[in-house]
C-alpha cells in the first residue's frame, strides 16, 4: 500500500483560516475528499492520513466523520488539547475511534519553549496511554525544545512534519542540519518527508534545490523512519500533487525496491498502525 502520510481537509472559512492570506489564493477555497481521490488514483496512491489544520475539536470530528464515508482515508492526525484539565478523558473518547490515530499541535505558530511548558507535556504523556502518536509541527528554530521533548518520553511515536520547515528558499542548512542529526538518535522519532516545495522559492524552485536536505534526512533517519508526505493542498502554493511527489519518487529511485516500499507506504502502515485494506469506491 503507498501511502501519503500528510495531507488535509477543509471547507474555507476565511476567518477561521486566516493563516491563508491573499499570498495563498490559489487555495482559498474548499478541498474535500471527492478532490483528493482522483489525485491519489492518479498517482498510484491507494490511501492517506488526514491531518488537522485548526486547533478545534470540531475540527477532529469534522476530519474523523470524512474518513468514515470515505475508505481511503486510513487515519486521522487530529486536535485535542493536551495542556486542558480534562486531557485524558478527552483522549479516551477520541481513542474508541479506531481512525484517531494520533494528535498535533501547531507548535510552529508558539513560543519556541512552548514544548517545554509543564502542562503541554503533561497532555504529551497520556498519549502512549492511548497507543496514539504526536506530530511535531515545528520550525527549525523549536528544533531544540523538540529534542527535549523526545528526549523526556522515550515511549511515545513522534513524528516530525515537513523535515522541521529548513529554509530551503535561503539555503540555510547548518543549525538546521545539526538540530536533525541530535533528534534523529532518539529512535522514536520518525520523518516526513513533505512540504518541501512550500519552504522553496515557490515560483523557482528545481528538484536539485531539496536534495541537500533529502541528504540529511536520509543519512540520520535511515529507509525505517521516513515516510512521504504530499502536504496536499498548502503544496499548490509551489506545485502541483504530481510534481512534489516526483521529487521524492526521482530521490529514491537508486534505492531498494524494498526501501522504496518503506519510504511511500510500510513505514506510515506502521507508525499509524493502519489497516491495510483496499480502499473502497466511496
Amino acid at each position: 500500500m503507498r501511502i501519503d502520510s500528510h495531507q488535509h481537509f477543509w471547507k474555507f472559512d476565511p476567518i477561521r483560516d486566516s493563516w491563508i492570506d491573499q499570498s495563498m489564493e490559489a487555495i482559498q477555497k474548499d478541498f474535500l475528499p471527492p478532490h483528493l481521490k482522483p489525485l491519489l488514483q492518479a498517482n498510484k496512491i491507494e490511501a492517506c492520513i488526514a491531518v488537522q489544520a485548526d486547533q478545534s475539536e470540531t475540527e477532529t470530528e469534522f476530519l474523523l466523520d470524512c474518513a468514515a464515508k470515505n475508505s481511503f482515508i486510513k487515519g486521522v492526525v487530529g486536535w485535542v488539547d493536551l495542556r486542558a484539565h480534562n486531557v485524558e478523558a478527552r483522549l479516551q473518547h477520541y481513542s474508541q475511534n479506531t481512525l484517531f490515530k494520533g494528535v498535533r499541535h501547531i507548535v510552529q505558530a508558539e513560543a519556541n519553549d512552548f514544548m517545554l511548558s509543564a502542562d503541554f507535556q503533561k497532555g504529551v504523556g497520556k498519549l502512549e496511554e492511548f497507543n496514539l502518536t504526536y506530530d511535531i509541527l515545528i520550525f527549525p528554530s523549536q528544533l531544540t525544545a523538540a529534542i527535549a521533548l523526545v528526549k523526556k518520553f522515550p515511549n511515545q511515536k513522534f513524528v516530525i512534519d515537513h523535515m522541521a520547515k529548513p529554509e530551503i528558499k535561503l539555503g540555510k542548512i547548518e543549525k538546521w542540519q545539526k538540530h536533525i542529526k541530535t533528534i534523529a538518535q532518539y529512535p522514536n522519532v520518525y520523518c516526513k518527508i513533505s512540504g518541501m516545495t512550500t519552504e522553496a522559492d515557490w515560483k523557482h524552485w528545481s528538484t536539485k534545490d531539496f536534495y541537500a536536505y533529502l541528504d540529511v534526512v536520509f543519512e540520520v533517519f535511515g529507509t525505517n523512519r521516513i515516510m512521504y508526505g504530499s502536504d496536499w493542498p498548502v503544496c499548490l502554493l509551489a506545485a502541483t500533487y504530481k510534481e512534489q511527489l516526483q521529487i521524492l519518487e526521482t530521490y529514491i529511485k537508486t534505492l531498494s525496491i524494498d526501501e522504496q516500499i518503506k519510504i511511500m507506504g510500510t513505514n506510515a502502515v506502521g507508525f499509524y498502525q493502519v489497516l491495510e485494506t483496499k480502499a473502497g469506491n466511496n
